[in-house]
């Protein structure tokens, strides 16, 4: 997605799916804490219904309207975490495999020895 979009901008917008099956209006934008850059948007889906979390990675503003590279009953199956809320790791992580989206584990630091441990009093 473009990066210079402000997200409070795609507040009230309508999302389409890739069919151009619209899918609801663009309810929260969910940041990344790491970088600030928007990651989410949850779309409400109906008048009584939940909102359903979209990837705005893979999305596109099109035109004034977000554009989901995903079917709508795929969007409309993603796991449910409420609005209002922050998103855990955990559930970005369960949002991710939803969609099918690769995802690396950081690579863990390499073991080295560093020396004596705290609290060893054994001596080699």
């Amino acid at each position: 997605m473009q990066t210079d979009i402000d997200p409070r901008n795609l507040i009230g917008r309508k999302a389409y799916d890739r069919n151009g099956a619209k899918i609801g209006t663009i309810d929260e934008v969910y940041l990344d804490d790491a970088t600030g850059v928007p990651e989410w948007a949850a779309i409400r889906t109906g008048l009584f219904t939940r909102d359903a979390f979209v990837p705005l990675e893979t999305s596109e503003l099109v035109e004034g309207t977000l554009q989901v590279p995903y079917d709508r009953a795929l969007i409309k199956d993603a796991p449910d975490f409420g609005v209002g809320r922050h998103l855990s790791p955990a559930q970005e992580l369960q949002l991710y495999h939803h969609y099918g989206m690769d995802t690396v584990a950081p690579t863990p630091p390499e073991d080295r020895d560093f020396g004596k441990i705290a609290g060893d009093d054994t001596t080699p």
